[in-house]
């Protein structure tokens, strides 16, 4: 395995507070807690992980749209608008769109090549419009496709604010793979075709769920998980959010507790873990790399 990753950075595109039942189940149905609880965590980070590839600019989701605090009309009405509210609530400057935190961190909007999606979540497609239309968008199959089904929208896909026109969309499917460091996962997708950067399917949180594992020498291994986990202690503990589908992301959280312990020290990060930054920054610290 080559040095094909230079530099790997986090940034935040603002803050956003959940219920507490959202990080982690406590067996009550969604539908009970979203319109009965009156708690909101913390404000938590909405991560958009930023990989420097010798070939161009990478980026592992894209964060919430700051148009969705300023802009009445960015929500659907009714209940289905009134759900959308009930579930999050969000802070975003204006210094914290996906433009201004990549030029903080010293990059150029246009400068990105691949844009990868764990999920088509508000706060994971945020930046889509910001990309340039030179930079292919990576998603799954499966989730691409949701787009379009009748209540897509009830399920958190907002169809206009993912079908941008222009953009250049390429749907995943994993294929197997021969590549036994990345069991117990059989089936992958190479994004630049030398290994360094492989999708992997994680469902549990939505069916098309997709993690980003990162490999590169000079630098240590990385999983990106989109919202498999909003912290990955818990996930260690194989305790799982009650969005999406219960066995599924228990499974899914199973495989990924096996394939960190192939390669100890790995990081997980997650989009809205709290102490992901702070991860990704002893990771870097533990193998000698200066940020």
């Amino acid at each position: 395995m080559t040095n094909h990753v230079k530099k790997v950075a986090v940034v935040s595109t603002g803050t956003v507070s959940i219920r507490p039942e959202h990080v982690e189940t406590n067996g009550t149905p969604l539908l009970w807690w979203l319109t009965t609880s009156r708690s909101w965590t913390a404000p938590r980070p909405i991560n958009v992980y930023v990989i420097e590839h010798e070939r161009g600019l990478v980026l592992f989701d894209t964060g919430q749209d700051r148009r969705s605090v300023t802009d009445p009309g960015y929500f659907p009405g009714g209940v289905v608008g009134h759900n959308y509210r009930r579930l999050a609530r969000f802070d975003i400057p204006k210094t914290a769109t996906l433009t201004e935190q990549l030029k903080a961190v010293g990059y150029d909007i246009a400068d990105v090549r691949v844009a990868i999606l764990s999920h088509l979540h508000q706060d994971h497609i945020g930046g889509l419009s910001e990309l340039p239309r030179t930079a292919r968008v990576m998603t799954s199959a499966v989730e691409l496709a949701s787009v379009s089904k009748r209540f897509a929208v009830v399920n958190g896909l907002m169809r206009d604010h993912i079908l941008i026109p222009g953009l250049d969309w390429v749907p995943i499917t994993p294929q197997p793979v021969g590549d036994r460091s990345i069991a117990p996962f059989a089936s992958a997708h190479d994004v630049m075709g030398d290994g360094s950067l492989l999708l992997l399917p994680t469902p549990g949180h939505t069916a098309g769920s997709m993690s980003l594992l990162m490999r590169s020498n000079g630098l240590p291994p990385m999983l990106f998980v989109g919202d498999l986990t909003y912290d990955a202690d818990l996930l260690a503990a194989d305790r799982v959010p009650c969005v999406g589908n219960r066995s599924g992301l228990h499974e899914t959280t199973r495989a990924v507790n096996e394939l960190v312990a192939r390669h100890p020290g790995m990081p997980v990060l997650a989009a809205h873990d709290p102490a992901a930054a702070t991860r990704l920054s002893a990771a870097l610290a533990e193998a000698g790399v200066q940020r």
